[in-house]
């Protein structure tokens, strides 16, 4: 018979008083479970197991000790409102940790608030404290922005390793009132966690972003400031979303006149195809609605979101095109140098409509022409303009 197999006797057990706490059983506090079934005169009697049965027989018992401590502690945590804390703990233990946070309407400088005791983790990290209702941001598209950033970074003081400091860099609530509002193309950014950040969230939210360095200015960093190991936190208001094949949606209006140019069908990535006829341009400024929007009515305060074109009416060919560039552009209606003509004849247009305005020298480039553009001072000019939107006030 081997040494496994052979009957042992058993040693007689004190109960325990206190049930230890599951965090401290350890095996050696549990004693084999071969209970003497006689008076402690007549000494240990055979158990009449073997050695294998009496190890699996202290297992069991162990599980059941070990099952009647998470039991117990179930029992006290759900009566605490689901919370396994010792009465002993401060409850400020169960508190959320620090965050950054930036208060505040939509639109309107936030207040914005990094804990000195909060450092960062090296990780793109986003939260929004406004979900707006607006259109989903995918890349490409145009967004309308007001932002502002800090620079944020583990401590350099020896005596406070666990601190951070920040420093804002930019805001653009502190530009001029016409100036606040940026269009930004998501995926254009030069900034990838601002790109990445930024998609997939909506129009009308704002949105909190941790940039780590590999995902944030690079070299450019250095002109503002910033150390190769620097984080940036951007807080970005979306006010408005333009998908990159934006367009003008409404009622055509047929144009049928011969001596003016036609307009044809949308190719991708170029707009609506421009041809201009072989007559004189018309000596007076001109404006057509081609297409009628279903919007509000554009005023001489609005900044117009825009895609737009211009061709020179002597030969045809083209000089600009926000089409082209891949994103919308913005003008204020309001402004008294330069194109003069392109900046009236988009007031009181319906957002939504496409129009074409004809302007001779004195509404357009002037005496004095483009020569970078190729436009002489005697040159007529073309602009086909789709009316996406206006800045939010």
């Amino acid at each position: 018979m081997s040494e496994d197999d052979k009957p042992r006797g058993e040693r007689t057990v004190k109960a325990k008083a206190k049930l230890p706490n599951a965090k401290n059983i350890r095996s050696p506090e549990f004693t084999p479970h071969g209970i003497s079934g006689g008076s402690r005169s007549r000494g240990p009697r055979p158990s009449g197991k073997t050695a294998a049965q009496a190890k699996r027989q202290r297992m069991a018992g162990i599980s059941v000790a070990v099952v009647a401590v998470v039991a117990v502690a179930w029992a006290i945590s759900y009566t605490q409102g689901h919370r396994f804390l010792p009465d002993s703990v401060p409850d400020y233990l169960s508190r959320p940790g620090p965050e950054i946070k930036a208060t505040g309407a939509l639109g309107s400088a936030p207040k914005v608030s990094i804990p000195k005791n909060l450092q960062p983790t090296g990780r793109l990290n986003v939260t929004t404290p406004i979900k707006g209702t607006g259109t989903k941001i995918a890349n490409g598209d145009t967004t309308l922005v007001k932002f502002t950033f800090y620079q944020w970074a583990k401590s350099t003081d020896p005596d406070k390793p666990d601190e951070s400091t920040n420093k804002k860099l930019s805001s653009s609530w502190e530009r001029p009132a016409g100036q606040q509002v940026l269009p930004m193309t998501i995926g254009k950014t030069e900034l990838k966690g601002l790109d990445k950040g930024l998609a997939g969230q909506t129009a009308g939210s704002r949105v909190i972003l941790e940039i780590p360095p590999k995902e944030g200015f690079g070299e450019q960093g250095q002109q503002l400031g910033l150390q190769s190991g620097d984080s940036v936190v951007f807080v970005v208001d979306v006010l408005a979303s333009y998908p990159k094949n934006a367009e003008a949606k409404g009622t055509p209006k047929p144009l049928d006149d011969k001596d003016l140019p036609t307009v044809g069908a949308v190719e991708p990535g170029k707009g609506p195809k421009v041809t201009i006829p072989k007559a004189d341009p018309p000596e007076k400024m001109q404006v057509k609605t081609l297409i009628e929007g279903t919007g509000p009515a554009t005023t001489k305060d609005d900044v117009a979101v825009v895609h737009y074109k211009g061709l020179i009416w002597r030969d045809g060919k083209q000089f600009d095109s926000s089409w082209e560039k891949g994103e919308p552009a913005t003008f204020p209606l309001n402004a008294t140098e330069g194109m003069t003509g392109f900046f009236k004849g988009l007031q009181g247009q319906k957002i939504g409509s496409r129009v074409m305005l004809l302007l001779p020298p004195g509404d357009g480039y002037g005496k004095e022409g483009n020569p970078q553009a190729g436009i002489k001072g005697t040159d007529h000019t073309v602009f086909l303009v789709d009316i996406l939107g206006t800045v939010p006030k």
